[in-house]
């Protein structure tokens, strides 16, 4: 049996998804979480195999959960299974650890499927979506350019986005504008949609 950890902060998704993979063979869910900071505690305790993984999740993303269980428990796989499919996010999940990326509309089949080539070893991608991340190519921010936009998301003033970052209000300036130019954006809050879009941030 392949012992799967669902991470999802959508108690229904969680549950159709744990019925859906139920019902296989081989496949057997030993545990739900529905915060990304629960992963590596609830994978530990359950012995858990593979875990999937929801991108948008309180505590920490999918990405973060996926980049935490490479650290703490290498032999874990983890399978980002989401709604966003933004090419960004396929190059940052893999970057971090994850062994493939699906969406959520991929029929049930094909997710068991995934979960056993993840098991084995393999990586998995929806096949749509690494062809748009290749080319989309890599993000063209700096990982201080994007923390700065993913902190004017909400509209923040500079000098707000300066004291979270713990940076003078000129550099965080001088980030935001080197953002924009890469973005092709004309505003800020122009650029961090941009960039959230495409799955940068």
């Amino acid at each position: 049996m392949i012992r799967i950890l669902l991470a999802d902060d959508q108690a229904l998704v969680r549950g159709a998804l744990a019925a859906l993979l139920d019902l296989e063979a081989d496949i057997e869910v030993v545990a739900q979480v529905g915060r990304g900071d629960e992963v590596v505690a609830a994978a530990r305790e359950s012995g858990a195999e593979v875990c999937l993984l929801d991108i948008e999740m309180p505590g920490l993303s999918g990405i973060e959960a996926a980049s935490a269980l490479r650290a703490e428990l290498p032999a874990v796989r983890s399978l980002i299974v989401t709604t966003f499919g933004r090419p960004g996010y396929v190059r940052r999940a893999l970057d971090a650890g994850a062994a493939g990326f699906l969406v959520k509309d991929t029929p049930a089949r094909q997710l068991a499927d995934a979960v056993r080539r993840v098991h084995q070893g393999l990586r998995v991608i929806d096949p749509d979506l690494a062809a748009e991340s290749l080319m989309a190519g890599p993000s063209p921010l700096t990982t201080r350019e994007a923390e700065i936009l993913r902190l004017a998301l909400d509209g923040s003033p500079v000098a707000g986005i300066a004291a979270r970052a713990h940076l003078s209000e000129g550099t965080v300036r001088n980030h935001l504008s080197a953002a924009i130019g890469k973005t092709g954006a004309t505003t800020r809050a122009e650029a961090a949609r941009l960039a959230q879009a495409n799955g940068w941030l």
